[in-house]
C-alpha cells in the first residue's frame, strides 16, 4: 500500500479526480514519446515527418534526369557536370500533421483497483500525447466523450492548444462519475463518437484513441475503418489488472465481479475458477483485438495500475 501511495504522490494525483499538476507534470515527459509515423506514409499520412512525396522540401533524396517542367533552380550542376546529362534534385517534403484524440470517459473507464482508474490514465496519455505534439510543432485536437456529453477541441498549436484539452479533461471527467452504466447507451454513444471523429479527423491526421473499447460495436468498427483509410490511427487499450487475472489471495473467497451492468460471481483462491475467468477474459480482449485490427488500426497496451512513467515505450510497441 505504502508502495501505492508513493506512486501517487509521485504523478501528483489522488487516483480518482484530476487535476491541473497532474496533467501539467507530462510537459517535462513529452520528448520522450515518439508521434513518428509506424508504417509507410503513402499519401494518406502527413506531418512534420519526412514523406515519400517527392517535390521541393527540407531534405535531399536523390538526383534524376531532368525533365520538362523542372523547376530550374534544383539543377544538380555537380551530377549534370559529371555525367554530361542534366539532372535535378528531388527533396522529400515535410508536411504539417495534426494529432487528433479520441477520450472514452464512458461508465466502463471509471474503475480501478490497484493505482488509478482508467479515465484517470487515459487523461494522463492524453496529456502526454498532446505535450509532444506541441514540442513537436504538431497541431493537436481532441474529441472528449461520455455516455452522455461530448466536447470537441479544434486542432491548435504550441501549449495554448495542450491547455484548453487539459480543460476539457477535467471539466469532462468531473462528471463523468455520475453516470448510471447501460450497455446500449454506451455501444451507441461509442459509435456515435466514433461517427463525430470522422468528420472531425482530417485526412492526413495522426488519430490516438484512448478507450478500454468495451462497447466497441459493429457500428463503431465500420467508422473506424473509414478513417483508417485516410488517417493513421492508433488504439491504446487502457485496462485494469483485475480484467486480465484475479488477484491471489491466501484463503478462498468469494467475491462479485461486475462490469457496471453484468455481475458474476468468483471464488478467489481456487486455481481452477481463476483459470476459467483468465480464459473468459482472454477470450473477450481477443474479440475486441480482432475487431481492431480488421479496422487496420495499431494497437498498443497500457495498465491502469503502474504509473505511465513506466509504460510509455510501451506505447511505442506496436501489436500486430
Amino acid at each position: 500500500m505504502s508502495d501505492v501511495h508513493s506512486q501517487l504522490a509521485l504523478l501528483q494525483t489522488n487516483g480518482v479526480n484530476l487535476s491541473t499538476a497532474e496533467l501539467l507534470r507530462y510537459q517535462q515527459l513529452a520528448k520522450l514519446f515518439s508521434l513518428a509515423p509506424k508504417r509507410s506514409p503513402q499519401a494518406r499520412l502527413a506531418g512534420s515527418y519526412l514523406t515519400k512525396h517527392k517535390g521541393r522540401g527540407m531534405e535531399f533524396d536523390e538526383a534524376r534526369h531532368y525533365q520538362p517542367g523542372d523547376d530550374i533552380r534544383a539543377i544538380d550542376w555537380r551530377v549534370t557536370a559529371r555525367t554530361g546529362k542534366t539532372h535535378t534534385k528531388i527533396y522529400r517534403e515535410e508536411r504539417e500533421r495534426p494529432v487528433f484524440l479520441f477520450c472514452d470517459f464512458s461508465p466502463s473507464m471509471m474503475f480501478g483497483t490497484r493505482l488509478l482508474t482508467k479515465s484517470m490514465q487515459v487523461a494522463h496519455i492524453c496529456s502526454l500525447i498532446s505535450w509532444s505534439a506541441a514540442a513537436h510543432g504538431d497541431k493537436v485536437g481532441a474529441l472528449l466523450f461520455n455516455q452522455s456529453q461530448h466536447k470537441e477541441v479544434k486542432p491548435l498549436a504550441r501549449k495554448r492548444a495542450v491547455l484548453h484539452i487539459c480543460h476539457e479533461l477535467m471539466d469532462l471527467h468531473a462528471t463523468s462519475h455520475e453516470q448510471v452504466a447501460s450497455n446500449e447507451a454506451d455501444v451507441q454513444a461509442f459509435a456515435d463518437a466514433c461517427a463525430r471523429l470522422r468528420r472531425l479527423a482530417r485526412p492526413g491526421s495522426l488519430v490516438y484513441l484512448l478507450s478500454d473499447f468495451q462497447h466497441l460495436g459493429s457500428a463503431a468498427q465500420q467508422h473506424l475503418s473509414q478513417l483508417s483509410r485516410h488517417c493513421e490511427v492508433r488504439a491504446i487499450i487502457v485496462d485494469d489488472p483485475i480484467e486480465h487475472t484475479l488477484p491471489q489471495t491466501r484463503s478462498i473467497q468469494r467475491v462479485s465481479v461486475s462490469d457496471g451492468i453484468n455481475q458474476q460471481r468468483w471464488l478467489l483462491g481456487d486455481r481452477k475458477e481463476e483459470d476459467t475467468y483468465q480464459r473468459w477474459r482472454e477470450q473477450q480482449n481477443s474479440a475486441m483485438e480482432q475487431s481492431l485490427k480488421q479496422a487496420n488500426i495499431s494497437r498498443y497496451h497500457i495498465s491502469a495500475g503502474l504509473p505511465l512513467d513506466t509504460q510509455i515505450q510501451g506505447m511505442q510497441q506496436e501489436r500486430f
